[in-house]
C-alpha cells in the first residue's frame, strides 16, 4: 500500500512520536516516519526515536536568534532532503512562521491537549478547570496561519474529576492523546491521498 512519508517535530520527551512511530509499524498504516527532528539538542525524545529505529536531527534555534524564518528555512531543507510528504507536531513548542504553514499547507497536522476551539494556547488544562468545565480532551488538527486554529480532525474527551489538578488532568489526557493521534493521522494522510493520488 502506499505510506506516506512522515517527518515528525518535537521539542521534549516526545511521547505522542511514540505513539506514532508504533502505530506506523502496522502493514496496513499510511505512514512511515523517515525523520524525528528537534529544535533541542537536549530533547529526549530523540533518544527515544533512535531506540525505535527512526533517523533523527536537530536544527537549534538558539543559533539562529530571533530569526524564526531563517530556523525554519533550515528545518524546511532537513525535511525535503528526507522525501517528507505530511509532517505531525508532537509536542513542538515554537510557534510557526507563516511562511513555514504556507510551505506545508494541507500536510501539517497537530495534536493540541484542549477540545478545541476551546482554548487554544497554552495552560489549557488549568484554563478548563478555572471555567468549571466537566470535561476536558485533545484534539487532532490541520495546521493553519492561526494558533491551534485549523480544521479539527479528530477529538477524544475525559470527565473531569472534582480532585482534578492541571498535572493529574494532563497525567489522565496522555493515554487519550496517545490513542487519538496515531488514528487522526491516519484520517489525515487517507485525505492526502484521496484528494492527490500521485503524491507518492
Amino acid at each position: 500500500m502506499t505510506k506516506l512519508a512522515l517527518g515528525i517535530l518535537i521539542s521534549g520527551r516526545g511521547s505522542n512520536m511514540v505513539s506514532l512511530v508504533d502505530a506506523a509499524l502496522a502493514a496496513d498504516y499510511p505512514a512511515r516516519p523517515v525523520l524525528v527532528l528537534s529544535n533541542r539538542p537536549t530533547a529526549a525524545g530523540l533518544i527515544r526515536a533512535q531506540a525505535l529505529g527512526v533517523e533523527t536531527d536537530v536544527v537549534d534555534h538558539k543559533a539562529f536568534g530571533t530569526d524564526r524564518e531563517a530556523h525554519e528555512r533550515a528545518i524546511d531543507a532537513r525535511l525535503r532532503e528526507k522525501g517528507v510528504e505530511i509532517i505531525a507536531l508532537a509536542g513542538y513548542m515554537r510557534v510557526l512562521t507563516p511562511w513555514f504553514v504556507r510551505r506545508w499547507q494541507g500536510r501539517m497536522v497537530n495534536i493540541h491537549p484542549s477540545l478545541l476551539p476551546k482554548y487554544p494556547g497554552l495552560n489549557t488544562h488549568a484554563r478548563a478547570l478555572a471555567a468549571g468545565d466537566t470535561e476536558a480532551g485533545c484534539s487532532v488538527h490541520w495546521v493553519t496561519e492561526g494558533v491551534d486554529a485549523g480544521e479539527v480532525i479528530a477529538r477524544a474527551r475525559i470527565t473531569i474529576c472534582p480532585d482534578d489538578t492541571a498535572e493529574r488532568l494532563a497525567e489522565r489526557l496522555l493515554p487519550e492523546e496517545h490513542r487519538l493521534y496515531p488514528e487522526a493521522l491516519r484520517q489525515a494522510c487517507d485525505q492526502i491521498l484521496t484528494r492527490d493520488p500521485s503524491t507518492v
